[in-house]
Parts: structure tokens; C-alpha cells; sequence
């Protein structure tokens, strides 16, 4: 049998080397991972007035990176039914049937397992603070908030919102209401951010049976929920600077990026055309990106200016 052979209804067949390594790493989601790394980063670097300690930056991103990649491997678990109806999913890994669904399992325990141990060489309260946004993420949004109401991203954006925190909790092994304000920033932003994909792909959502806004409220309905989120946004986006965390650069970019953001949502809104929803959520991933790389900013030119 060649190596080179997919999978055949009812059984599995051998893939090349290569190919199976790609699919084990399409399951762990790495450019979604890489952006919760990088608020993890940011969440670290605020923690202290200097560089964090290196020990705590290594572990801390390493031990987050494998609990986040376990959660998405968990994911594509649960999810491979409704992934094999999707247009967006159906060529995943779980869904194709090019993975056993055991091996997907053992696969994703051992990187949980593996987070837990590295983050635990930090402190505890950062090893179980992730491993409860792995459970948040990969137990109680995928299976139950997800298919239960079309609320399910504003509920559960939560578990993706944690890894500023975490960040923080790595490098100091306490809580602190400016990490708080870093997790209020991304839980706002997720909303309209996702809403603008379940808009774009209102149909697969449909397909698939899972009731996001824009399937059980209409496409109108959710085009106000992601403007009226945008302007959210900008007013927690004010709060880093209100609480004298951050200073006038920060203020500055962020107010732009909001601005800009707000901008996609009011045209949506009101003079919305084709392509336009996609091209809103990809607005929102540089948006998110760009927000953090000025709050980073900020804080090392307040640094260099003590």
C-alpha cells in the first residue's frame, strides 16, 4: 500500500512522514497559538519595570504554548463531526479521517501534560490558571457553550483572553489588576472579531447546526453587535491609560487602531458589499497584534525615560 495513500471510507491508511507531521501540526493551531504567545509576551514584560527574567519568559511561553496547542488539538477532537460539514474546516486533519481519533487524544494529553509540568517549575497559580483556560476552551466552550447559545463566543472568549494573565502570573506568580485590563481588552475585542467570521461564513454555521448570531439572530442583528463591540473596545482601550498603566503612546496608537477598527464596523454596518465581513475579521487580527506591540512600546520608552 503506498504511502502516499489518504484515508478510504471505514479505515485508515498509511500517510507519508512528512504529511503526518503537518496534520499533527495543523491540530495544535500554530498561528492562532503564536498570537496568544504574544500577549503572553506582552502580559510578561509589563509584569516588571526591566526585562522579565529569562527563566520565566522561557518557561512561561514554552509551558502556555503547549497547553494552548493542547486545547486546539482537543478541539479538533470534539469538533471533527461539525468540521466535516464546514467549508472553512472539512479539510482538517480529524475531519479528513488522515488522524485516529486516539492518537489526536493521546497527542493532545501529552502536551497538556507536558504545559502543566513546565509552568508548574514557575509557580502553581500560573500552571492551574492555564490549565483551567485549556478546560474553558477545549470542555466547556466546544462541547456545551458552543452549540448552546449564540452567545457562546462572548462567554467563552474568556478562556482565550487568559494568556495576557498568565504572562503576568509567569513572571510574577501574582495576580494584579493591570493584567486584568490586558484579559478585559482581548475578551472585548473577541466578539466582533469572531462575528465578523460567522458572518463571512454564515452558511457553513448553518450547515454545521451550530447556532452563532448571525444563524439564529440574522446578519443585521450581528453587523450591530460587532459595531456596537468595536465602540466597546475603544472605551476599555482607554482604561490602560486612565489607570496610569500606560502613557500618551499608547494612547495615541491605540486610539488609531480603535478608530480603524470602529471604521470597518460602521461600514459593515451601513454601506457593507462582498468581502467586506472577511476583511474586517482580518483588520482584527493586525488590529489585536498592533494593539500589543504599542502597549509594549509604551512600556519599555517609559522605561528608558526613568
Amino acid at each position: 500500500m503506498a504511502k502516499s495513500q489518504v484515508v478510504a471510507k471505514g479505515g485508515y491508511k498509511p500517510l507519508s512522514s512528512v504529511r503526518v507531521w503537518q496534520d499533527y501540526l495543523t491540530m495544535t493551531k500554530p498561528k492562532v497559538v503564536a498570537m496568544l504567545l504574544l500577549t503572553a509576551l506582552v502580559g510578561m514584560c509589563l509584569a516588571v519595570p526591566g526585562i522579565p527574567p529569562l527563566k520565566a519568559v522561557v518557561f512561561g511561553l514554552v509551558g502556555i504554548g503547549l497547553q494552548s496547542a493542547a486545547a486546539a488539538a482537543f478541539n479538533h477532537v470534539l469538533d471533527r463531526r461539525f468540521d466535516a460539514k464546514m467549508a472553512r474546516t472539512y479539510h482538517r486533519p480529524l475531519a479528513k479521517g488522515r488522524v485516529e481519533t486516539h492518537k489526536a487524544v493521546a497527542f493532545a494529553c501529552v502536551l497538556m501534560v507536558a504545559g502543566f509540568v513546565v509552568l508548574w517549575q514557575l509557580n502553581a497559580l500560573t500552571a492551574w490558571l492555564t490549565f483551567a483556560s485549556l478546560i474553558g476552551y477545549a470542555v466547556v466552550y466546544t462541547i456545551w457553550l458552543k452549540h448552546a447559545t449564540p452567545q457562546n463566543i462572548v462567554i467563552g472568549g474568556l478562556a482565550g483572553a487568559a494568556p495576557p494573565l498568565l504572562g503576568w502570573t509567569a513572571v510574577t506568580g501574582e495576580l494584579h489588576s493591570h493584567a486584568l485590563l490586558l484579559v478585559m481588552l482581548v475578551f472585548t475585542w473577541t466578539p466582533p472579531h469572531f462575528w465578523a467570521l460567522a458572518i463571512h461564513r454564515r452558511d457553513d454555521y448553518a450547515k454545521a447546526g451550530i447556532p452563532m448570531l448571525p444563524v439564529t439572530h440574522g446578519i443585521g442583528y450581528t453587523k450591530t453587535m460587532v459595531l456596537l463591540y468595536t465602540l466597546m473596545l475603544a472605551l476599555v482601550g482607554l482604561l490602560p491609560w486612565l489607570t496610569g498603566m500606560s502613557g500618551w503612546l499608547y494612547l495615541i496608537g491605540s486610539s488609531a487602531l480603535n478608530l480603524g477598527f470602529i471604521g470597518y464596523a460602521v461600514k459593515l454596518k451601513f454601506a457593507d458589499e462582498p468581502g467586506h465581513a472577511w476583511a474586517t475579521f482580518k483588520y482584527s487580527i493586525w488590529h489585536l497584534l498592533a494593539l500589543f506591540v504599542v502597549l509594549l512600546a509604551d512600556h519599555w520608552l517609559a522605561a528608558l525615560l526613568i
